[in-house]
């Protein structure tokens, strides 16, 4: 939701799919959003027997495309890290295609609703992996051989895929190349979500490799700056309503100055998150039942 002042810009071309490292190839959908960026970027593992990762969207021109750019390939897995709508729903297209099985944590989320707000849009609900998987396993496609590393917080069944021989993390929208990643209660969780990248500060991956955005060369630096980013927006969020008791939308304003107003909403329930997180350490509280239209102030010491 916002780019940090360090991230390099990576080209790319629609329509190809292109060598971006050894043994990775990727395909770039055609669905750029304030939400996606240039759009979902479907990686391909391995040579002759292949996985591919986040097939993208119900968009049949990207699901030919990459189809046709495999020709004399054979693509044995479809890798899901979470079921939002620029990721999963290719997933039904290309198994039609291919036959081969799709992986992933699980369907999406099943956290209670707050006061009947499911805080989500844009979920492919329909969505059940063939292959559940869990953190610590492996996929085997090909000579490749994928770790599976389960990182809730974007939403509850997000699972990010390592190449443990070659330090490579495909990062789903755990860690994304050119902005923050939205954290939207009840299946986005901000607790989760900062306990997952803590978690991947004591792996030793090399490089990341998001669906949308370029590649991060330097994880733990990346990784550390945002945890920095989410503890400081917090802070903020602890020094406005020691001033005095506030809703969501009048927070939105004064921590996020110069929002793309397309991202308000988005804002909105990122706040709403941290409020959450707030309200669970007994730091803040409200005066009715917790919800997008609750008055929060602090707790008195």
């Amino acid at each position: 939701m916002e780019q940090p002042s360090f991230l390099t810009h990576h080209d790319f071309e629609y329509g190809i799919l292109e060598e971006v490292g050894p043994g990775i190839r990727r395909l770039t959908a055609r669905n750029p959003s304030a939400f996606t960026f240039h759009g979902t970027g479907t990686y391909v593992i391995g040579e002759g027997d292949v996985a591919v990762i986040d097939p993208g969207p119900a968009d049949s021109t990207h699901i030919n495309m990459l189809v046709d750019s495999l020709q004399g390939e054979t693509i044995t897995r479809i890798l899901v890290t979470h079921c939002h709508m620029d990721h999963s729903p290719g997933a039904r297209l290309l198994k039609k295609f291919t036959g081969a099985p799709t992986y992933g944590f699980g369907p999406h989320g099943t956290h209670q609703s707050v006061n009947g707000d499911s805080g989500e849009e844009g979920v492919d609900v329909s969505f059940t992996p063939d292959v559940k998987v869990k953190e610590g396993d492996t996929i085997r496609a090909g000579l490749a051989e994928i770790e599976c590393v389960h990182t809730p917080g974007h939403t509850s069944n997000h699972m990010c895929f390592a190449l443990p021989k070659t330090g490579d993390l495909f990062t789903g929208d755990h860690v994304m190349g050119w902005s923050t990643s939205v954290v939207i209660p009840p299946y986005g969780n901000m607790s989760d979500y900062i306990n997952s990248l803590e978690k991947l500060l004591i792996r030793s991956d090399h490089c990341y490799w998001p669906t949308h955005g370029p590649p991060i060369g330097d994880p733990k630096i990346f990784v550390r700056s945002l945890i920095a980013h989410r503890l400081k927006r917090i802070q903020d969020i602890i020094a406005l309503l020691e001033l005095k008791p506030l809703s969501i939308s009048e927070m939105v304003k004064p921590l996020y100055p110069q929002i793309d107003p397309r991202l308000i909403g988005a804002a909105s329930r990122s706040i709403f998150a941290s409020l959450i997180y707030l309200i669970d350490r007994k730091i803040i509280a409200c005066d009715s039942a917790v919800s997008l239209q609750s008055i929060f102030r602090t707790i008195e010491p």
